[in-house]
């Protein structure tokens, strides 16, 4: 069968792994540093799978090109490293993906657009170094996510076709970034998708609301 699904890619945070409790602590660290109110945990949630400079932007009310904005984020990235691994764990049910996926010897590698410097770390401290086929991080390729390029580059690395692979993210970004790769997507319903979200509109192969979801539509993908 041309289409069946031989390789599956994640986006890392709030698909992969539940990173928001450490990237919210720094966060509310930094605020606590400048004096200012902290910000509750469900508020900062949605915003983490866009990444550090939108959490910044949510923090500090800054804009990327105003002067300030670089020093906080590069505080708030040193904040995050102290602490990459004190709360972060995988999804529920995730291990079972992982075991599963590994005993149908289907590959399975992390496209991110978080930094090497922090995604490689967090990778070794999950104990999946060694086990996923490629790690694809923000800084792997000139353009990060929506743009193709990260996804044709684990392609590239594992040696597979994007017409039998399947990306998996949480994140409108990643759905245009798989669709664009020609690969199938999946949205991560429980991962960082916020109020304002609309995942439905995204134009997903499908929607997951718990990753054991994952290898049910697999399953069922591959039997049609």
């Amino acid at each position: 069968m041309t289409n069946r699904i031989k390789t599956v890619f994640f986006d890392l945070d709030g698909t992969l792994a539940d990173t928001a409790p450490d990237l919210a602590t720094a966060l509310n660290l930094l605020l606590e540093e400048k004096h200012k109110s902290t910000l509750p945990f469900a508020e900062i949630r949605p915003v983490v799978s866009h990444g550090g400079n939108a959490l910044i932007r949510l923090a500090f009310n800054v804009s990327e090109d105003q002067p300030e904005f670089k020093s906080l984020r590069e505080r708030f990235l040193a904040l995050y490293q102290a602490r990459l691994h004190n709360s972060t764990t995988l999804f529920a049910g995730m291990t079972y993906v992982l075991e599963t996926l590994e005993k149908e010897n289907l590959t399975w590698g992390v496209i991110t657009n978080k930094p090497a410097w922090l995604t490689n770390p967090l990778m070794q401290q999950l104990g999946l170094i060694g086990r996923a086929a490629c790690i694809v991080s923000g800084d792997s390729t000139a353009y990060s996510k929506p743009h193709p390029a990260p996804l044709q580059l684990a392609n590239e690395i594992t040696n597979t076709k994007p017409e039998s692979s399947l990306y998996i993210g949480d994140a409108k970004r990643d759905i245009e970034a798989g669709r664009a790769a020609g690969m199938f997507t999946l949205v991560a319903c429980y991962g960082y998708i916020g109020d304002k979200d609309k995942p439905e509109t995204w134009n997903a192969d499908g929607m997951v609301q718990s990753a054991p979801d994952i290898i049910d539509w697999i399953n069922e993908f591959n039997s049609k």
